[in-house]
């Protein structure tokens, strides 16, 4: 599983600014800036683009993957067709 690690905080603070005033630069609500400092959001492309030319940077040097090691697996997919057609023949041996 790949986590989204930013680097918004460190150069929000290194540039004297505050939440509120990236988020009035990027157009979106403070609580936004919250969630992607704390790892709780992933931005979309044009707001990762426009928070990285805030601080001259490029989204990659603002924005890194990380590979983790939890292994938690993902829940099943309840609406997925292999469900359903799995569930299907399990009610219908026929089909």
């Amino acid at each position: 599983m790949s986590v989204l690690i930013t680097k918004i905080k460190e150069n929000r603070e290194k540039a004297d600014m505050k939440q509120s005033e990236l988020a009035e630069l990027v157009h979106v609500r403070r609580e936004t800036i919250v969630h992607l400092e704390n790892g709780r959001y992933n931005p979309s492309l044009k707001l990762a683009m426009d928070i990285a030319s805030i601080f001259n940077m490029t989204v990659e040097e603002l924005f890194e993957f990380q590979e983790t090691t939890d292994s938690v697996p993902e829940p099943p997919v309840k609406n997925s067709f292999e469900h359903k057609m799995r569930i299907s023949s399990e009610l219908n041996p026929e089909v």
